[in-house]
């Protein structure tokens, strides 16, 4: 008997009719002959509905909190998806966070997990029962308090059962077919991956792909999780066989063409696919003393500050002022704290102007052996030249290509490079079920 560790977005359990769909799936793995472990997210938009509230109760929630409200959502949708379970004639088990053994630091809102200890719900399968575990949570080592896991935080959860379970496979259930080559709202000829490995997964991840979240993509690979993405809508629109999803691997053997053949991987380039990410902002710290350790300064207040800093880009010192002018990018959502930093530390570093802008977007290039293939940027800055858009910074790995751009271009340029890079498919393959990718 193998052991399936499946987890459910919030569109796959939106409503009773999309939980009741969930318990079908959940039973027919059962009845196939596998212990099965499911770890489920908020109904729909529960947690925003629930912030919502905070917000109108409270100016400044404690953390705590918090943390006590929204992980609420989590077990109505586990109680819920056991009541649907049972009605099937499955006996089914459920568990919050804490008591399938989520353990984490004291940190609110974005908690590590520090341990796993799932000894209640191994013996609940031993009993023959199916599990289901309340994602997003755990409780703290040394506070006993509950703590939620931030953005992705089911994704983790359900990974890091699979691993301390020593599952065959994790199944992360969602409202498209799998990973695509770009994101279908605004790609329609984006193209299904039957497989993609770790490492371009999480660059697609980190890069603004909503498929999956990074943290949980690092912990697949760091356990070697098989990890698989499915849609949790595919068996009421056509066959199995056409929804089978995507494997997230340790290496990729190749890539999918057009006639649905794997080409081999060779020394060619393979891109897996196109990410872009519109909630960024661009700070520009202005006449910054060219001289060391100036750097360091403006970063370090930035890293106290808890900023997430991405693409970095340093201007050539002018002769007549020795100064420089620093760029960076970050999410939205951080701009107001690396701000405050900045103006914070502003007198004493000497730079005398700050540059905000939030109307920025970033585009990513994703596939093997990309460094070693000049021909691969050419093609970039060609598609992004010939629709109008304007590069304002780049970045390189091993395995990714960055632009940031404007906002208002981000779906233009999605779509120009995708086709320059030959990714489109010949007819439509995505299908968006819930809205939200997740």
């Amino acid at each position: 008997m193998t052991l399936v560790v499946q987890k459910y977005g919030g569109s796959s359990v939106a409503d009773a009719e999309c939980v009741q769909r969930v318990a079908r799936r959940v039973v027919a793995a059962r009845e196939a002959g596998h212990d099965v472990v499911v770890v489920v997210s908020a109904m729909g938009d529960t947690t925003d509905e629930l912030l919502d509230l905070a917000d109108r109760i409270s100016t400044g929630p404690a953390g705590r909190e918090l943390d006590m409200l929204l992980t609420a959502g989590e077990r109505v949708s586990m109680a819920l998806l056991a009541m649907a379970v049972t009605e099937l004639g499955h006996h089914a088990t459920s568990f919050t966070g804490a008591q399938a053994g989520m353990i984490t630091d004291a940190v609110h809102g974005r908690a590590r997990i520090v341990e796993v200890v799932p000894d209640r719900i191994r013996a609940a399968l031993a009993a023959g029962s199916v599990v289901i575990v309340a994602g997003f949570q755990g409780v703290s080592q040394d506070t006993r308090d509950v703590t939620t896991l931030g953005r992705g935080g089911s994704d983790t959860t359900a990974v890091a059962l699979a691993a301390a379970l020593d599952a065959d496979l994790c199944e992360i259930y969602t409202d498209v077919d799998g990973v695509f080559t770009a994101d279908p709202r605004i790609v329609p000829a984006a193209r299904a991956l039957s497989e993609v490995g770790y490492d371009e997964m999480l660059e697609l991840a980190a890069h603004g792909a909503k498929i999956l979240h990074s943290r949980c993509v690092e912990y697949a690979k760091r356990y070697r999780v098989p990890l698989r993405v499915r849609s949790s809508f595919a068996d009421d629109i056509g066959s199995a066989a056409a929804h089978a999803g995507t494997r997230i691997t340790p290496t990729k053997e190749g890539t999918p063409t057009k006639e649905g053949t794997t080409a081999p991987a060779m020394e060619a380039p393979l891109i897996s696919g196109i990410a872009h990410d519109r909630g960024r902002s661009k700070i520009t710290v202005v006449g910054v003393p060219d001289k060391p350790g100036a750097a360091a300064v403006v970063f370090g207040a930035l890293a106290d500050a808890g900023c997430d800093i991405d693409m970095i880009v340093q201007n050539a010192s002018t002769e007549a002022t020795d100064c420089t002018d620093i760029s960076f990018t970050l999410p939205a959502s951080g701009t107001e704290p690396a701000l405050e930093a900045l103006r914070r530390i502003q007198q004493d570093t000497g730079f005398p102007a700050l540059r905000l802008d939030d109307r920025v977007g970033k585009l990513s290039v994703v596939g093997l052996g990309m460094r070693s293939h000049p021909g691969v940027s050419a093609t970039l800055f060609s598609a992004l030249a010939d629709t109008g858009v304007n590069i304002q910074m780049i970045s390189t790995s091993e395995i990714r290509t960055s632009v940031v751009v404007h906002a208002d271009d981000i779906e233009a340029a999605a779509r120009a490079v995708h086709t320059a890079f030959g990714l489109d498919s010949e007819r439509p393959e995505a299908v968006v079920h819930g809205g939200t990718g997740r």
